[in-house]
């Protein structure tokens, strides 16, 4: 099926590793443009070797904090001048700290704001003007099943996504007028650093084994196993099509099945 999205620019954001390289790769093979970023420059230059391991993918990288605004306005400015602005951002951060409300400070707080809330902000205030110049953009935000279910330790994820939803809802009504949509994801168990993490978190908290934590986690999911990032790709890459250009202002759930509510 061609998804109308070959030779679009494409931002993925924290695309080093997990998530975001699984999205980038599916993009990329769609036939997008992709610029990834990651606080990282040794890991976001792996991830751009490995990517460019097919020679026809046309992958940029530039290195950026999300929590730091100079970082956001040098990454605008390189996208400006090299794309002229961006046609989907696919809106993915790195964890906040894992721990429960009493384990957290209010630097804790202030931090996973900024990395998972006003980066988004300043990043739709940055490139949202071309979209509508262009009448026609993508906004996706890949978030976490804490927006529907809170997890235990992940009190900070479970708080503050759920002002992303917030924001991604507001944008479907301020720019679907201007062939913009706006939505999310709200992915499950996916196989990532992210997963391990926490589950040696709870690991060491209940005195299983990492093993034992991760197989309590899949026994839960009716499909029987984790995601992989290229499903989260899938899911993105059908979102940033004309083939989805009426879906705007909802949050998917991508899960196996592991939330039980309907909505």
């Amino acid at each position: 099926m061609e998804l109308g999205i070959r030779g679009k620019v494409a931002l993925v954001t924290a695309a080093s590793k997990g998530i975001g390289y699984g999205v980038a790769k599916v993009l990329l093979q769609e036939g997008a443009r992709v610029v990834i970023t990651s606080r990282s420059m040794d890991n976001l230059r792996a991830a751009e070797s490995s990517l460019k391991a097919d020679s026809s993918f046309d992958v940029t990288s530039f290195q950026a904090d999300l929590t730091l605004e100079d970082d956001l306005v040098k990454l605008n400015d390189f996208i400006s001048k090299q794309y002229d602005g961006v046609d989907i951002l696919a809106y993915n951060t790195g964890p906040p700290k894992i721990g429960r409300f009493a384990d957290l400070d209010l630097q804790d707080w202030e931090y996973a704001t900024k990395l998972l809330l006003m980066s988004a902000v300043s990043l739709c205030h940055k490139l949202t003007p071309s979209m509508v110049t262009k009448r026609w953009g993508r906004l996706i935000f890949i978030t976490s099943l804490t927006l529907r279910e809170p997890r235990p330790n992940l009190v900070l994820s479970n708080t503050v996504r759920l002002a992303v939803a917030g924001l991604m809802k507001s944008l479907s009504v301020e720019f679907g007028p201007y062939g913009i949509t706006s939505n999310g994801i709200a992915q499950g168990h996916i196989m990532t650093d992210r997963t391990k993490q926490t589950s040696e978190f709870e690991a060491k908290r209940s005195g299983r084994s990492v093993e034992e934590v991760i197989a309590d986690s899949v026994k839960q999911v009716p499909s029987g196993r984790l995601g992989t990032p290229e499903e989260i790709g899938n899911l993105v890459a059908f979102l940033a099509s004309d083939k989805a250009s009426y879906v705007n202002g909802v949050m998917i759930g991508i899960d196996g099945g592991l939330v039980r509510s309907l909505f």
